[in-house]
């Protein structure tokens, strides 16, 4: 395989472990006296992995490991540093017994069901070392809800014979985690299953774990491009840059960003929720941002855009639900029949959509029944009706605002990139944490770090009960046991520096230009974590 010099530069980089991690073999598991409260909804659901304690890794004597027998599996979309998750996992289990093996299952969760898997060795995984993307073994957004799933996951590592399954990915998957470790102890299997937090989103969060792996390479990666972007609009002075960010239900990365870069306007979806706001409120306020700059002669800018504000949005959300249900209890039906199935404030709504919107909105949804946010073209739809009330206010004489807007959407360029340096340790880290929690056979656990805005040899390694951090929620009509998202924390340090500061972007250039992600020198440009979590603003 040709290779550039960035990627074997990459391969010989070397995570460093945190300290309590550093001699696996003299880490232990301490479990803590105190239980999580659990929802009794969850605990009817769980009854098996639902009342357990949290576990603590402590330096302590020395472990007598087995020979080991472990799985991994990635699941959902990609994020930087999985990768490195597996090396952590496969290093880990050789420090603890050389005789260990690891198998990774294909293409996803779908590769349990079917049993396709290939092992992992050190010679295999040494070309992937800090490497970007999930092209190891693949991945899937397979949900193993059904009889025939579980039963046949369960003959999978009964044949096997694993001693433990490790899911790597995001909400969803972890609570696939924990459906499947509550069925296989059900069924009387050994094998263990540990998930590991994944997404690019930042929106897998608890008391434990401050942010998910991938969040900050990604983060960077946008930012990179946002501030290129602010560059170039500060150099010609001509367009209103519509930029969409990933980001389904919270906007982390959007405050993330915003603090990278300092644009013009950055929406928080949050926010929007909390002060109730609608469709038209948000276009007034962009609107005006273009007016006042147009006043000081500016008529250009830079605005940030949630990839989830459509669904945030009280009566967007409202007609989106609507379309959930509809399609829920007859997928197939016809696009022109939709209308007629709405609420009248939903069918208006609907209808003052353009034909390109309508269609995005009807489109397939995905494996959890939900819309596929990133398909609809939300900064269109805005800039289509900012232009039209900027031409309004022109023409009434209100102003005399130019407004030629360009749309962009910053996704799948971020998911795959070479990991930050954090997220390489961080990541690795990871798969030590996970390994250990198998190796003291207990299961239903997600594996974390903590303390990650501390130095990195003062990081803690936790096992956190995935029961702990369930709820019930509405899916495809039913209600169903999921690991509740983290959203933007309205009253926290980040959120009110960027209120704090927002009105001074809106009006001044004072944009930020971080450039692309480094890997050497010094520890000020390598070593930098997100402004969210370190608080460093």
């Amino acid at each position: 395989m040709i290779q550039t010099a960035l990627q074997k530069a990459r391969q010989t980089y070397l995570p460093v472990l945190p300290s309590v991690l550093r001699d696996i073999l003299n880490a232990r598991c301490i479990r803590s006296e105190e239980k999580a409260s659990v929802d009794p909804k969850i605990q009817t659901l769980f009854p098996l992995t639902s009342t357990q304690p949290l576990i603590r890794v402590e330096k302590g004597s020395k472990r007598n490991s087995r020979a080991l027998q472990i799985g991994v599996v990635f699941s959902g979309g990609q994020a930087p540093g999985g990768h490195n998750v597996i090396t952590g996992i496969c290093d880990a289990m050789q420090s603890l017994n050389p005789k260990s093996k690891l198998f990774g299952f294909l293409d996803g969760p779908g590769g349990i069901v079917a049993g396709k898997c290939k092992e992992l060795t050190k010679e295999t995984l040494d070309d992937y070392r800090n490497q970007g993307g999930f092209d190891l073994i693949g991945s899937g957004r397979t949900k193993i809800e059904t009889d025939d799933q579980l039963k046949a996951s369960l003959e999978t590592v009964k044949k096997m014979q694993l001693d433990g399954l490790i899911i790597i990915g995001g909400d969803d998957s972890n609570t696939n985690a924990a459906i499947l470790a509550e069925y296989f102890l059900k069924n009387g299997s050994s094998t263990k299953v540990i998930g590991v937090p994944k997404t690019i989103d930042g929106d897998l969060q608890n008391a434990y774990a401050a942010i998910p792996f991938g969040f900050d390479t990604a983060c960077k990666i946008y930012s990179e491009i946002i501030g290129n972007i602010a560059r170039d609009v500060a150099s010609a002075k001509r367009y209103f840059h519509f930029i969409k960010l990933m980001g389904r239900s919270a906007s982390h990365i959007v405050l993330e960003c915003a603090l990278s870069t300092h644009p013009n306007m950055a929406i928080i979806g949050e926010e929007v929720a909390a002060q109730k706001q609608t469709l038209k409120s948000i276009v007034d306020s962009i609107t005006d941002l273009v007016c006042k700059r147009a006043e000081i002669g500016k008529n250009y800018g830079v605005i940030l855009i949630p990839e989830g504000l459509i669904e945030i949005i009280p009566e967007c959300g409202l007609l989106i639900k609507e379309l959930n249900q509809i399609l829920a209890e007859a997928p197939s039906t016809p696009a022109a029949s939709i209308p007629d199935k709405l609420t009248p404030p939903s069918r208006d709504l609907f209808s003052s959509f353009s034909e390109t919107i309508q269609a995005q909105l009807l489109l397939n949804r995905d494996p959890h029944g939900n819309v596929q946010l990133s398909m609809i073209e939300t900064e269109t739809l805005l800039m289509s009706l900012v232009g039209k009330e900027v031409e309004a206010r022109v023409k009434s004489g209100a102003t005399k605002a130019k407004f030629s807007p360009l749309r962009h959407f910053l996704g799948y360029e971020a998911r795959a990139g070479y990991p930050s340096n954090f997220d390489c340790n961080y990541c690795y880290a990871l798969g030590f944490a996970a390994t250990l929690l198998i190796d003291e056979g207990v299961t239903g656990y997600m594996a974390c770090i903590s303390n990650l805005a501390k130095s990195l040899q003062d990081w803690e390694a936790v096992g956190v009960p995935l029961a702990s951090l369930m709820k019930m929620e509405t899916r495809k009509g039913k209600e169903k046991p999921v690991i509740e998202k983290t959203l933007v924390d309205l009253k926290g340090k980040s959120f009110a520096h960027f209120v704090k500061h927002r009105g001074d972007w809106s009006l001044q250039d004072d944009y930020l230009y971080p450039g692309p992600i480094q890997f050497f020198g010094d520890a000020a440009s390598t070593e930098r974590i997100p402004l969210t979590l370190s608080g460093a603003l």
